[in-house]
């Protein structure tokens, strides 16, 4: 299983958010880091088939970014993660479930399934506006995981969370990794350094950095300050 990424830019009238990137990402954890501003969310939206590139193509295992059966296997959680609070954490997976066009007896089993990997069973009839930042987060992984994705895109998932949720997120994501294709976006080099297998680091709307990355490592810091000096909360 692969996404391919083909000299894919996105311009908007003088400006190049997105700038002939190519990319080959398989199963695992790829971390895409780089400052605010960098395209990180420009690109991942083109390869949820949310914006369309000006330029490129995407495909994963041939399949078009804007085809359906791109779609029946893709999982995203946008940064700004939409959901409706009065509606309790089941329920809400219950109508997003019927949504994806899963059976009712099949939407019911995922959910309970899902909601106790992301650790939110006992708050499960509790309505979402109740949630923490951080169970709102797990929220989303859960209905991002409803249709078992091949490719599971998160796009800065920590932000706003302390520093307890945040490896909590972490290690949930690292399970997830396992056997599916997981690009996590963040400016946040604690996110991806310990759970990466692949890592991509992204300035001015290009890719800098595109390499298999050994957890052993400990200059990633080091890089990215290189790169962008502080920025890095």
């Amino acid at each position: 299983m692969e996404l391919i990424v083909r000299q894919v830019a996105k311009y908007y009238k003088d400006k190049k958010a997105v700038d002939g990137v190519s990319l080959r990402l398989t199963e695992g954890i790829n971390g895409l880091l780089g400052a605010n501003g960098a395209g990180k969310t420009t690109l991942m939206r083109m390869m949820c088939g949310i914006l369309k590139p000006t330029i490129g193509t995407i495909s994963l295992d041939g399949m078009d970014v804007s085809s359906e059966d791109y779609r029946a296997v893709l999982g995203y959680l946008p940064q700004d993660f939409g959901y409706y609070p009065d509606f309790t954490g089941q329920d809400f997976l219950l109508y997003l479930a019927s949504l994806k066009g899963l059976s009712r007896h099949h939407a019911k089993r995922k959910s309970a399934e899902l909601l106790e990997l992301v650790s939110l069973q006992n708050v499960a009839k509790k309505k979402i506006k109740t949630y923490s930042g951080g169970m709102k987060q797990r929220l989303g992984i859960a209905q991002a995981l409803l249709n078992d994705p091949y490719l599971l895109i998160v796009d800065e998932p920590t932000a706003g969370l302390d520093p307890k949720e945040r490896v909590r997120f972490r290690n949930l994501i690292a399970d997830l990794g396992k056997d599916t294709i997981v690009l996590l976006s963040t400016h946040i080099v604690s996110d991806v350094e310990q759970i990466a297998d692949h890592m991509l680091m992204m300035s001015n709307g290009k890719i800098i950095l595109n390499e298999p990355w050994d957890k052993n490592r400990t200059d990633l810091e080091q890089l990215y300050l290189k790169e962008f000096g502080g920025d890095d909360e």
